[in-house]
């Protein structure tokens, strides 16, 4: 149930209220407000810096080419508020950012583009996801995470480092290039699924347990935890690199769709594991089922074993007069009597197993061993090929 919840969707919003109401979680980190911005220059026309609130921000803007404001935490709906005023950015995309089950998609407000996107990561072997959202106008970036720690280090490494052709392009490409560390982390995430895949598939072919079959499904669960947020990256990410999207120059606009072919690679790959992931299942359950198969076998050969010997005993076990004549079963006076019961029950015991070894139901009888054209060895097909060839 901890692993259901984690996928619950809880719309803070009251029924009925207004559009644009922004109802923060109280269980969200306060928001952790960090500035960079930069210009084509050296280290002159680079900052970087912590900011304690949105008051700080305004002095820090001026002069820069392009601003990367990035937001981690959702906790404090008064600071999100202003934030917005500060950047203009409309109503309902802020209502979208602190309610943090929208889809995937590509939203023009004006002059601003309003992204939103599914962020995955591995925290402790487990799966984690969470709302990225982000506002793209004519010179900066808003960029509006759930909690820190994401997978822009990158990004912010090659700002640092004024190398490359990001210090000297616009907002439209450092959108790009957030959106690209934000499809590439789910690679990392893929290949850990690929590699439970393949564990399993080694149990499910021995002897699978129910613990295994949790697993696979929890693999299951995370893998379409990945597609419901892939799949629809990739209608937003074709509307971005098409032509005429707003704030996307033609330079950038070649990047997108670079980015578009790795959300499809991703895509296939969430499909592949998927069905993969439902071929184990289907595995595990042909396993169970002739693991039972086997046992229901077993039972009813020693049952069949034992049936007949079981009504010998019946008859020489009731109470018969000896003396009543010639038929009331004179064995039971004689002395090899109870050496002939046994000798008789080994017998058809004996026998029996045989006749099932030579079905096949017991170990590789004469049924199972076949030549490679699908006739038993030695049998007509082997003659006849030995007379044509003679």
């Amino acid at each position: 149930m901890a692993r259901r919840r984690k996928f619950r969707i809880a719309r803070r919003t009251p029924p009925g209220a207004p559009p644009g109401v922004i109802t923060a979680d109280p269980r969200s980190p306060r928001p952790a407000i960090t500035l960079m911005a930069y210009g084509p220059g050296g280290e002159d026309d680079f900052i970087e810096k912590p900011c304690s609130g949105p008051d700080e921000l305004a002095p820090l803007m001026r002069g820069r080419a392009v601003t990367w404001v990035n937001v981690d935490g959702l906790g404090d709906a008064e600071v999100i508020r202003r934030i917005g005023e500060l950047f203009g950015i409309h109503p309902l995309a802020l209502e979208d950012i602190v309610n943090t089950y929208q889809r995937p998609k590509v939203e023009p407000y004006g002059e601003q583009v309003f992204i939103v996107w599914r962020e995955v990561g591995l925290r402790s072997g487990e799966l984690h996801t969470e709302q990225f959202s982000m506002v793209l106008g004519p010179n900066f970036v808003v960029s509006f995470q759930e909690t820190a720690g994401d997978a822009l280090d990158p990004v912010r490494g090659r700002i640092r480092k004024g190398g490359g052709r990001i210090r000297t392009r616009g907002a439209d490409y450092l959108a790009y290039a957030l959106l690209d560390a934000v499809v590439d982390s789910y690679y990392p995430v893929l290949e850990a699924m690929g590699e439970r895949l393949e564990q399993l598939e080694d149990v499910m072919i021995d002897r699978p347990t129910r613990a295994d079959a949790a697993r696979l499904h929890d693999v299951k669960r995370d893998l379409l935890t990945l597609r419901r947020g892939i799949w629809p990256a990739r209608e937003a990410l074709a509307a971005l690199s098409r032509e005429g999207a707003p704030r996307i120059t033609d330079e950038t606009r070649v990047y997108l769709r670079d980015c578009l072919d790795h959300a499809v690679q991703i895509i296939d790959l969430v499909e592949t594991y998927r069905e993969i992931g439902s071929d184990l299942m289907d595995l595990y359950l042909s396993s169970v089922s002739f693991r039972l198969n086997e046992v229901m076998k077993l039972l009813t050969m020693v049952g069949t074993i034992f049936i007949p010997l079981t009504f010998l005993a019946g008859v020489y076990g009731m109470n018969f007069d000896t003396g009543a004549g010639p038929l009331s079963m004179p064995e039971l006076r004689q002395p090899w009597g109870y050496a002939a019961f046994w000798i008789i029950c080994l017998v058809i015991a004996a026998a029996l197993m045989i006749v099932y070894r030579r079905l096949g139901w017991l170990g590789d009888g004469p049924a199972r061993r076949r030549s490679p054209g699908g006739a038993r060895a030695g049998g007509p097909r082997d003659h006849r090929a030995g007379a044509a060839g003679g």
